[in-house]
C-alpha cells in the first residue's frame, strides 16, 4: 500500500512537472531580422532611453546617499558611453534612411 501510494505520488509530481516545463520545450517564435532598420532603429532607441533612465536613477541614487561620488562617476561613464553608442547609430541609421529616400 505504501508503495502504491509513493508510486502515485512520483507519478503526480512527473505529470506537475512535465506540465511546468512544456512552455520552454515548445516552439519558438522566429527570431526577426536583425538587418531589418526598423528592428535596428527600435534596439538603438531603447539602448539609449534605458541609459539615460540610468544617469537618471545614479544621480538620485547619489542624491539619497546610496552612491559614493566615485561609484556615481563609474556608472555615469558607463552609461554615457552607451547613450553615446546608440546616438551614433542612430545618427548612421538616420544617414542610411536619407541616402537611400534620395536615391
Amino acid at each position: 500500500m505504501t508503495f502504491l501510494l509513493y508510486l502515485t505520488g512520483l507519478l503526480l509530481v512527473g505529470l506537475i512537472a512535465t506540465f511546468v516545463a512544456f512552455p520552454l520545450f515548445g516552439p519558438t517564435e522566429e527570431p526577426q531580422a536583425l538587418d531589418d532598420p526598423e528592428n535596428l532603429l527600435a534596439r538603438w532607441e531603447k539602448q539609449k532611453t534605458d541609459a539615460y533612465a540610468a544617469i537618471k536613477e545614479a544621480e538620485f541614487d547619489r542624491q539619497m546617499g546610496k552612491l559614493t561620488d566615485e561609484d556615481y562617476q563609474l556608472l555615469r561613464e558607463k552609461y554615457e558611453a552607451r547613450a553615446l553608442e546608440a546616438l551614433a547609430q542612430l545618427d548612421r541609421l538616420g544617414q542610411k534612411e536619407h541616402v537611400k529616400r534620395n536615391a
